[in-house]
């Protein structure tokens, strides 16, 4: 492993020996480190799943906005994040926080490989030293360094080439023998329940016999498995309601991941295994109470953004009332000045008419004598 990857198993190896020391069992070691490790990612697994449940529970909508916009996908994008602003739902937060898992898996696969490197935390040479000293004693190599044709061990750089476990081996070899042993140097116990935890599942079944020893070895792997399996059942149940291709997309990856971890705890030392097993049992036990916590919780958000948006709708609407009142009264007192106004002009206009067109009784020739002239008279064609 690189030096950075050196470095980065340095925090986690350290956890480990500090759980063994305390119980002198490695399977019981990596327990404990994986529960300290679920508590350590517990805030962000609750963001997590917080975030997965909110987009379960708009699922419906998201679905609804994907029939009505199927053509246009801008306006799809822009009423979806719409959606996801008003519920409060981040798609991405989860998506981190899902793979964490994976590095501190390949952190582990490291320490448990590599034991004295990595795990007591000597240099190198150490296991250099380590390797001469088991060399002489005329312990069997075949397993512990790389050999070419001629049955010697290859050096690159200096450095005795190891076989993939050869650490292991190379560790079970000197405390077996009792050999000399670097400052800095303990004893690992990797018996856990009467089994060997360095033991690989695969090479158990090849050469299976009727113990213990190696039918709990092999069974490691299928509890991994079969706990992986309930795990992922119980995770789709909070998963938002996909359409039928994502559907099964998700199907195949609940069946999918446990059919990795049998592999992986197959092949791999039975260590790993254990780490895998109580990584889904502590899963198991999370899932289920940030699903109970967080859905009561989440059910009483929802009511009180329900109440709130209620709340604001009956203010929008007791304003808008307002306002409309308000309009109603300008428009009254418009229309009665209007009135008022019209009823003005047109008196004025009647005024006007009857003063241009109408004349009294006085203004009469008859009723007028000094209009009649001095010579008048009145039945003055009346003479015969």
């Amino acid at each position: 492993m690189s030096t950075i990857g050196y470095y980065i198993c340095v925090p986690f190896a350290w956890l480990v020996r500090l759980f063994y020391n305390l119980t002198n069992s490695y399977g019981v070691a990596l327990i404990l480190f994986t529960l300290v490790i679920k508590l350590i990612m517990l805030p962000f697994q609750m963001k997590s799943k917080k975030s997965m449940m909110r987009m379960s529970r708009v699922s419906g909508q998201m679905q609804e906005l994907q029939k009505r916009y199927a053509k246009n996908q801008a306006k799809l994008q822009e009423e979806m994040q719409k959606l996801y602003e008003e519920e409060g739902v981040n798609p991405m937060s989860g998506c981190l926080w899902s793979f964490l898992p994976f590095p501190i898996l390949i952190a582990l696969y490291s320490i448990i490989r590599q034991p004295i490197t990595h795990f007591m935390m000597l240099p190198e040479s150490a296991v250099e030293t380590l390797i001469q000293t088991a060399t002489n004693a005329g312990v069997n190599m075949a397993n512990i360094v790389q050999l070419d044709k001629a049955g010697a061990a290859i050096v690159k750089n200096g450095i005795t080439q190891l076989s993939a476990y050869g650490q292991i081996n190379l560790v079970k070899a000197v405390q077996e023998m009792g050999l000399s042993t670097p400052d800095g140097w303990f004893n690992v116990n990797y018996k856990f329940l009467g089994l060997d935890l360095t033991a690989t599942p695969w090479e158990y079944v090849k050469s299976f016999t009727f113990t213990w020893a190696v039918i709990g070895v092999i069974l490691i792997p299928i509890l991994a498995g079969l706990s992986q399996f309930v795990f992922s059942k119980l995770t789709m149940k909070t998963q938002p309601q996909a359409d039928a291709a994502g559907g099964a997309s998700m199907k195949s990856m609940m069946y999918m991941m446990p059919l990795f971890s049998v592999y992986i705890a197959f092949v791999m030392p039975a260590a790993l295994g254990v780490y895998w097993i109580a990584q889904s049992v502590f899963s198991l036990i999370q899932e289920a109470v940030l699903n109970k916590t967080l859905s009561a919780k989440m059910e009483a958000e929802e009511e009180a953004r329900f109440q709130a948006r209620q709340a604001d709708r009956q203010k929008r609407m007791e304003e808008a009332r307002i306002q409309e009142r308000q309009r109603q009264q300008e428009e009254q007192k418009k229309q009665t000045l209007r009135e008022k106004q019209q009823a003005a002009q047109a008196a004025k206009a009647a005024k006007a008419a009857k003063a241009a067109t109408s004349t009294t009784e006085a203004g009469r020739v008859g009723d007028r004598p000094y209009a009649r002239g001095r010579a008048y008279k009145a039945d003055r064609y009346d003479e015969t």
